[in-house]
C-alpha cells in the first residue's frame, strides 16, 4: 500500500504554530487552552491523507477515551490523540493512562512540545514538535497506519456495496413469484401490506412492503451477531410481524440461510469487527454507517427521501441539556418528573430517548418513566429496530434488568391524526401516545440528504391534514409569492409540534434547516412562531454552502449536507407575561469540529450571550415588524446578517 507523506511545508503548520504562539503571548499553556491548535491540525490534515474524521472526546459515548478518535468512514476508531500540559512529564501521563487502558494500537500523547507515538501497543517514535519536519514525520506515520485484522472488513465491505443490488434484486424475484405459487404467503403478504397502508402511507406501494422484507433479511443477522440480541425477533412487535410474513415465504421451498450463504464472507468480517467493539453506542455508530452504505448500494432513493443522517452527539447533548434548563428555569420542573411526558416524533436510532434515560433519569423514577412517560416515533424500519435495541439497552443497563419499551412506535407521526393501526401491539402503543399530555417535544426533523435548497422537496410525500395546517397558518400569514419552501418536512414537523402541545405549557426543542429564520417564503412562519411561544431561543450554527460558495458541506456543516443547520428551543409558558426571542450566531467559517467543540463547552441554552433579543410581540404582530440587525458572535460587521426578519 502507498503511503502519503505529508509536507512540513503544508499551510495547516504555519496555522498551528501561528496559533500557539498567539496562546503564549496571552500566558495560555494548559491543555484546555491549547489542545484546540493540534485537534484543528488533526481535522484539516485527517480527510484529504486517510479519509478519517476527528470526532472529539465530548462527542464520544465513552468518556474514558482520550481526547480525541480518528474515525474512518465506517466510525471505526484507526487512531487516538491525547493531549496534556506543557508541564506535564509525557511518559508519567502515559502510564497513568495505560493503567486505564487507553487504546495503545496508534495513539499520539502530546504536550505542544514533544509527542510520543504508540502503535501496535508499544512505543513506535518520539518527536520533537518543534520541528517543523519532526511534526510531519509523526503525522505521516501516524495517518499511514493499518490494521491487518480490518483489512478483510474494508475488502468485504466494498465487495458487499458493490454485490447488495445483485442479492437484493434475487431476493425480490423470489417475493414477486411467490405469490402465484404460495397462497399462504399471498394471503400473509396482503395482510401486512393492509397493516403498512395504516400506519406508515395509504398510498405505500407492494414494491415498498417487498422492500422493507428485503432489509429485514438481509440485516437481522446482524442484530443477533454485533448486538448479541438472539432474541430480537420475538421480542420486537415489528420485526415479529415481519418474520410470520418470511415464515410464509420459506416454507414452501426457499431456504434464508442457503440463500444468504454467498454473503458469509460479509457477514463474518463485519461480525468480527462490530464484536471487537466493546461500547454499546460505538457498536450503534458502527452499524448505522453500515447501514448508510446497504442504502447506498441497495435503496438510495429511500435513503435520500428520509434523510439517513444521524445527529452529532455534542447536539444531542446540548439540546437535551437546554431542554432541561428551561424546564428548571420557566416551570421549576425536569425531565426526570413524573408526568412530564417526552416524545421524539422522528427517533432515528434513538440517541435523543437513551440521552434522556442515561443522563437525566436515574434511580426511583426510572422504572416509571420509562413506563408512562417516553414516546418516540420512526418511520424506517432499520433505524426503528436499532432504536428499540439501544433504548432497552440502556434501560437494562441502568435497572440490570430488561424489559421492552413500549413508548416507541413504528408509525408515521404526521399521519398519526389521521391513522392508529398495525400490529394490535403497535397500535395500543399509538393510542396511549396520543392520550398522552405530552410536555417536552424534542428530535430531529427528516429532510432530504442530497437538498440543495428548500425547493427539492418533490419527493416528499403529502399529508392532507398537515399540509392543510400549513396552508391555513404558516402560508396565509405570509406576504412571499412564492412559498414553496414551506413543503419542507422539517416545516411541517414545527407545525405538528406546535399543534401537538395544543394549549397547554411545553417546550420544543428542534434541530434542522434554519432557512425560516431569515428568508421571505418562512415569514408567515415566524409570525406563528412568536405568537404560539413566549420565549424562543436559536443557535445559528451555519454551514449554508448555497449561500456561501466557500463553506465546505463536509467541513463546516455539522450534518455534512449543503443547507444551513440550526437549533431552535421554543417555550411555550402561560404563567409568564415576558415575551422574546435570543439568537445566539456561531462564526460562520467555524469548522464542525470547532462548533460541536463550542456547544460542549456552553453545554446548554443558557450558557452564552445573545447576538440579539428581540420582543416576540413585534414579530407577531404584522405592523410593527421591522428588519433587527446583529453583530454575529464572531464580530464580524461584513458578515452581519438579518434576524428573524419579516417581509
Amino acid at each position: 500500500m502507498s503511503q502519503t507523506i505529508i509536507s512540513p511545508q503544508h499551510p495547516a503548520f504555519e496555522t498551528y504554530y501561528t496559533k500557539l504562539q498567539d496562546l503564549a503571548q496571552l500566558g495560555k499553556t494548559k491543555e484546555q487552552a491549547t489542545r484546540q491548535a493540534f485537534s484543528t491540525l488533526l481535522d484539516t490534515l485527517s480527510k484529504p491523507t486517510a479519509k478519517w474524521s476527528l470526532v472529539l472526546e465530548d462527542a464520544l459515548a465513552n468518556r474514558k477515551v482520550p481526547d480525541g478518535a480518528l474515525v474512518d468512514e465506517y466510525g471505526i476508531p484507526r487512531g487516538y490523540w491525547e493531549a496534556k500540559d506543557l508541564d506535564d512529564d509525557l511518559d508519567t501521563e502515559i502510564a497513568s493512562k495505560k493503567k486505564k487502558k487507553y487504546p495503545l494500537d496508534n495513539i499520539i500523547f502530546e504536550n505542544t512540545r514533544e509527542a510520543v507515538l504508540y502503535q501496535n501497543g508499544r512505543e513506535a517514535a518520539r518527536y520533537d514538535l518543534t520541528q517543523r519536519a519532526q511534526l510531519a514525520g509523526l503525522l505521516t506515520k501516524f495517518f499511514n497506519h493499518t490494521d491487518e485484522d480490518k483489512e478483510g472488513f474494508y475488502a468485504a465491505a466494498a465487495d458487499f456495496q458493490t454485490r447488495i443490488p445483485t442479492h437484493a434484486r434475487a431476493l425480490q424475484k423470489i417475493i414477486a413469484e411467490e405469490p402465484a405459487l404460495n397462497p399462504a404467503y399471498d394471503s400473509a403478504f396482503n395482510s401486512f401490506h393492509e397493516l403498512c397502508k395504516s400506519a406508515l402511507n395509504p398510498q405505500i406501494k407492494r414494491a415498498a412492503i417487498e422492500e422493507m422484507l428485503v432489509q429485514h433479511m438481509l440485516t437481522e443477522r446482524l442484530f443477533r451477531t454485533v448486538f448479541n440480541n438472539s432474541e430480537f425477533t420475538s421480542r420486537n412487535v415489528i420485526a415479529a410481524e415481519i418474520e410470520k410474513v418470511i415464515a410464509t415465504l420459506i416454507n414452501r421451498s426457499f431456504n434464508r440461510q442457503e440463500f444468504m450463504r454467498s454473503l458469509d464472507s460479509f457477514y463474518k468480517e463485519i461480525e468480527k469487527v462490530g464484536g471487537g467493539i466493546s461500547d454499546w453506542s460505538d457498536k450503534q455508530r458502527f452499524l448505522n454507517t453500515i447501514y448508510e452504505r446497504f442504502f447506498q448500494g441497495y435503496s438510495i432513493n429511500q435513503a435520500d427521501t428520509m434523510g439517513i443522517v444521524y445527529t452529532p452527539q455534542p447536539i444531542v447533548d446540548w439540546m437535551c441539556a437546554s431542554v432541561e434548563a428551561v424546564l428548571k428555569s420557566e416551570f421549576d420542573s425536569s425531565l426526570s418528573k413524573r408526568g412530564v411526558q417526552i416524545l421524539d416524533p422522528c427517533t432515528g436510532t434513538g440517541n435523543f430517548i437513551v440521552n434522556i434515560l442515561r443522563h437525566y433519569i436515574k434511580g426511583a423514577d426510572l422504572k416509571h418513566k420509562y413506563r408512562e412517560d417516553i414516546f418516540c416515533n420512526e418511520i424506517m424500519l432499520l433505524p426503528y429496530y436499532i432504536a428499540s435495541l439501544n433504548i432497552e439497552h440502556e434501560y437494562y443497563e441502568q435497572a440490570r434488568q430488561y424489559s421492552s419499551f413500549e413508548g416507541i412506535c413504528f408509525a408515521d407521526t404526521l399521519d398519526l391524526s389521521e391513522v392508529n393501526l398495525f400490529s394490535e401491539e403497535n397500535t395500543e402503543r399509538i393510542i396511549r401516545e396520543k392520550a398522552a399530555k405530552i410536555t417536552v417535544i424534542i428530535g430531529n426533523p427528516p429532510y432530504n440528504v442530497g437538498q440543495k435548497n428548500e425547493n427539492d422537496n418533490n419527493k416528499n410525500r403529502k399529508y392532507p391534514h398537515m399540509d392543510k395546517r400549513i396552508r391555513d397558518t404558516y402560508a396565509k400569514a405570509s406576504t412571499a409569492t412564492n412559498k414553496n419552501a414551506l413543503s419542507d418536512p422539517y416545516v411541517k414537523f414545527f407545525r405538528w409540534a406546535t399543534d401537538r402541545l395544543g394549549k397547554e405549557d411545553g417546550v420544543v426543542c428542534f434541530v434542522s434547516n434554519n432557512s425560516f429564520v431569515d428568508q421571505n417564503a418562512f415569514d408567515g412562519m415566524r409570525r406563528h412562531l412568536a405568537g404560539d411561544f413566549n420565549h424562543i431561543y436559536h443557535i445559528d450554527l451555519h454551514g449554508n454552502v448555497r449561500k456561501n460558495p466557500k463553506l465546505s458541506g463536509t467541513t463546516h456543516n455539522v450534518f455534512g449536507i449543503q443547507v444551513g443547520v440550526g437549533i431552535t428551543v421554543a417555550v411555550r409558558n402561560s404563567q409568564s407575561s415576558e415575551r422574546f426571542i435570543k439568537y445566539f450566531r456561531v462564526p460562520e467559517t467555524a469548522r464542525k469540529t470547532e462548533k460541536l467543540a463550542w456547544l460542549a463547552e456552553v453545554k446548554d441554552v443558557s450558557g452564552m450571550e445573545y447576538s440579539a433579543t428581540r420582543c416576540a410581540a413585534d414579530v407577531a404582530d404584522r405592523g410593527n415588524a421591522r428588519r433587527l440587525r446583529c453583530v454575529p458572535a464572531d464580530g464580524n460587521q461584513r458578515s452581519q446578517s438579518t434576524f428573524w426578519r419579516d417581509g
